[in-house]
């Protein structure tokens, strides 16, 4: 056990040790200062040319969103028509056949919002044609469609007033050229040199030790697996995910895909300081971030690694932690820290079975869903954080008795009820599809939905309501992560999933976007002794306290009827 803790530690370290000069990279792209990637200018140059684009022309914050929800809807009909279509497409050796629309649209959204929700099984849902030019594809575009946003934020908050928020077009591809794809290079290389297969070839025919004959996938994984997790989109080119011995091999790759998947959201934190010149204030949002993941971390990984009071009610020894539904090469402990960072950064992947952890793991991941904004996706976790910040602005506002200000610029009633309907919207969407599943599995109507509503679920009860809320939770935090004992390829998760998904991909962007716009027109206050700073521990706590509270009231009532009745039911 001293050893698996040590292997945590060493990969949340190694993280941090990568993540804060990343973060100065990062600001010192988007400020245009020299780095040491300049050479790629000429491509970059190339590819404005050839899309008709001046990078030098200035964008307010609407002509921004405009630019952004323009090439979404273009990039999803072109993914939604290739994955209907795939069995026409060339890259096909295991002849997998083309997608129903229904699980077309809710793939070509889920990817396209950087959720990687997987209604369909990677090796026989997709051919090789459409795992490349569509799927990694969007998780290349998509992970860099929510740093743009954020880098818009960015500018916004620098300056004392303006309406010049840089280029969007010049940030998304420099966000691929500068950062997604050089680190992707040496992320896949590290994969291939240690058994993530890299080539074209069709399914192998293996002979197990049992003496069966088995076809096993294979395909060029490597490179697709590392922007899955450094982009954290999470869809995994393998069904089981980061659990298959080709798609995660040793404890060496195990280490790599963590800190892939964890290094962009805490660098963008760390980015915040350096872009804005004002460190303490990024020091102030990754503290309470890092204390966030810290009161979900703890108890996920005692409880995995203290086995099952059930099972042990039974007589039988648990030397090695609850070991259902995890891989014997990573070990409780390391299962257990991946599923804290994978649900508190929205990237979804797997090396164990969520569906099999203990009731207070699987609250946990609940919980690091539904706050959605410690650590978060690349670039929306903090959009997502910023939304707190602003409620908590306005409420310390109120506290003292003065107009809320925030970097000098007055937070008043428009912005705030921009900030409450993207925070009331996560509940909202999450909430309201888990009721509407529950009253299908009760009143087990007709074969509407192509698959009868009784046959969703393969474990009643408290299990049950988890995995309905889970699905919820997943889509609307644009995570990916799934209680897969749910059976969700049918009409009714593929419609209603892929509409939870873009109203809470969009919004969520649209709002802290549009705030940071409208605060950065206005004119800028000098700070004064009666200023509310929002660089101090106080504010910190204030802010995590907003956080708190708003989830906790949301969210308790769902809780305690899944994982928290569950985890009573096993004493």
């Amino acid at each position: 056990m001293n050893t698996e803790l040590t292997g945590v530690i060493a990969t949340y370290l190694l993280t941090l040790l990568i993540a804060i000069p990343l973060g100065l990279y990062i600001a010192r792209v988007f400020k245009g200062e020299k780095t040491w990637l300049d050479f790629l200018g000429p491509v970059e140059r190339f590819i404005y040319r050839l899309c008709g684009i001046n990078p030098k022309e200035e964008m307010n914050w609407k002509q921004h969103l405009k630019a952004l929800l323009a090439i979404n809807m273009i990039w999803f009909v072109y993914a939604f028509f290739m994955l209907i279509f795939q069995d026409k497409l060339p890259l096909n050796p295991d002849g997998n056949g083309g997608q129903t629309p229904d699980l077309a649209f809710n793939t070509a959204i889920s990817f396209l919002v950087n959720c990687n929700l997987q209604h369909y099984s990677g090796e026989s849902g997709l051919t090789y044609f459409t795992q490349l030019f569509v799927i990694t594809f969007l998780q290349f575009v998509s992970a860099a469609t929510g740093i743009a946003a954020l880098i818009v934020v960015f500018k916004a908050l620098k300056d004392k007033t303006t309406t010049k928020l840089g280029n969007f077009w010049d940030i998304l591809v420099k966000t691929n050229t500068r950062l997604l794809l050089p680190i992707c290079v040496v992320i896949a290389i590290i994969l291939s040199f240690n058994g993530t297969p890299a080539s074209y070839a069709g399914k192998d025919t293996v002979v197990t030790m049992q003496g069966d004959t088995v076809g096993v996938s294979r395909g060029p994984a490597a490179g697709m697996i590392a922007i899955k997790h450094l982009g954290t989109n999470g869809g995994g080119w393998f069904g089981a995910n980061s659990i298959h011995p080709l798609e995660n091999p040793s404890y060496l790759t195990n280490m790599t895909e963590a800190i892939a998947q964890v290094v962009i959201p805490i660098a963008m934190v760390f980015a915040l300081g350096f872009f804005i010149n004002r460190r303490k204030f990024s020091y102030i949002i990754f503290g309470v971030m890092t204390a966030g993941m810290l009161m979900l971390l703890i108890p996920s990984m005692i409880s995995e690694m203290g086995g099952n009071p059930a099972i042990a009610k039974m007589g039988v020894s648990q030397l090695t932690g609850a070991m259902e539904g995890k891989e014997v090469r990573f070990g409780p402990a390391a299962t257990g820290y991946w599923s804290t960072i994978t649900t508190i950064i929205s990237t979804g992947s797997v090396n164990g079975f969520h569906d099999s952890n203990m009731p207070l793991t699987g609250m946990m991941e609940l919980v690091a869903m539904m706050t959605n904004c410690f650590y978060g996706g690349c670039g929306v976790g903090i959009l997502n954080y910023f939304i707190f910040i602003i409620i908590a602005v306005f409420i310390s506002g109120l506290m003292v008795g003065r107009t809320p200000e925030f970097m000098g610029h007055k937070v008043e009633a428009r912005e705030i009820k921009i900030a409450a309907l993207v925070a009331l919207l996560h509940p909202f969407l999450i909430l309201a599809g888990t009721a509407l599943s529950s009253y299908m599995i009760a009143h087990h109507p007709g074969a509407a939905w192509s698959v009868q509503p009784a046959s969703w679920l393969n474990n009643p009860g408290h299990h049950g309501f988890s995995e309905m809320l889970y699905e919820y939770t997943s889509a609307a935090a644009n995570n990916g992560s799934g209680f897969e004992g749910l059976g969700d390829n049918n009409i009714f998760w593929n419609v209603t999933t892929g509409f939870v998904l873009i109203l809470s991909r969009y919004l969520p962007i649209i709002g802290p976007v549009a705030i940071a716009g409208i605060l950065a027109q206005k004119k800028y206050i000098p700070e004064s002794a009666g200023t509310l700073k929002t660089d101090t521990a106080t504010f910190g706590v204030m802010t995590f306290a907003v956080i708190m509270i708003i989830a906790a009231l949301a969210f308790f009532p769902a809780l305690a009827l899944g994982p928290i009745a569950e985890y009573f039911s096993l004493y």
